[in-house]
């Protein structure tokens, strides 16, 4: 994953905030981005830094999943699972804006809060609500990134549980994410309607869309 805020690359760690958040936080952001040979040589380094975190056995299974293929298959399934499946999607306004006229808006939105931070973002070609950048952002700015997680915790629930689901080996850095925001995670798409749908407006179509399908 390339680094969008001009910030000094960290070693997974941050003064900042909570340290073991901020670890698993990073963690996340690198391993649900599209994989890169980069990230293949880090692996132990992500996996070191997050031995002294809560979060460790749920990144167990992604990291053994990363190490398991040749990066060619690993880039093959990510774009089956992550980009052509909507089942799986991480853009994080998807789940709660599907398609219509106000996601654009709420897209703005998500960089004005960039823009706000004061770090230089390079989007590189990425709309500005993408999960892995989204969760860095938290790391750089842990304040504002945070707001953004609670602003999204429908999204990120919904795809923890279509993760889950579907047995993919990325659900427990879900669950590892979730559990670092207030609250109980839901245990069914019902509950996350029940929860957080009642207070979107009617016009949004994403959330209600999973919870039938």
């Amino acid at each position: 994953m390339k680094w969008p805020f001009a910030v000094e690359e960290r070693s997974l760690t941050s003064a900042a905030g909570d340290p073991h958040a901020a670890v698993t936080l990073q963690a996340a952001a690198l391993v649900l981005a599209y994989p890169e040979a980069e990230l293949l040589d880090r692996l132990d380094v992500v996996e070191s830094a997050l031995s002294d975190t809560p979060a460790v056995e749920q990144f167990a299974p992604v990291l053994a999943h990363l190490r398991s293929r040749p990066l060619g298959e690993l880039q093959a399934f990510h774009v089956q699972e992550f980009d052509l499946s909507r089942r799986h999607a991480l853009h994080l306004s998807y789940w709660t804006d599907g398609d219509t006229r106000r996601r654009g808006e709420v897209l703005a939105e998500v960089k004005a809060v960039y823009r706000d931070s004061g770090l230089v973002v390079d989007l590189d070609g990425e709309l500005p609500d993408y999960l892995p950048m989204v969760l860095e952002f938290a790391v750089a700015d842990p304040e504002r990134g945070r707001a953004l997680l609670e602003r999204f915790r429908a999204s990120l629930e919904l795809i923890r549980l279509g993760l889950a689901k579907d047995d993919l080996p990325h659900a427990g850095v879900l669950e590892a994410v979730c559990a670092l925001l207030p609250g109980p995670s839901p245990r069914t798409r019902a509950e996350v309607q029940a929860l957080f749908g009642e207070i979107q407006p009617v016009e949004f179509v994403g959330l209600n869309d999973v919870v039938r399908s």
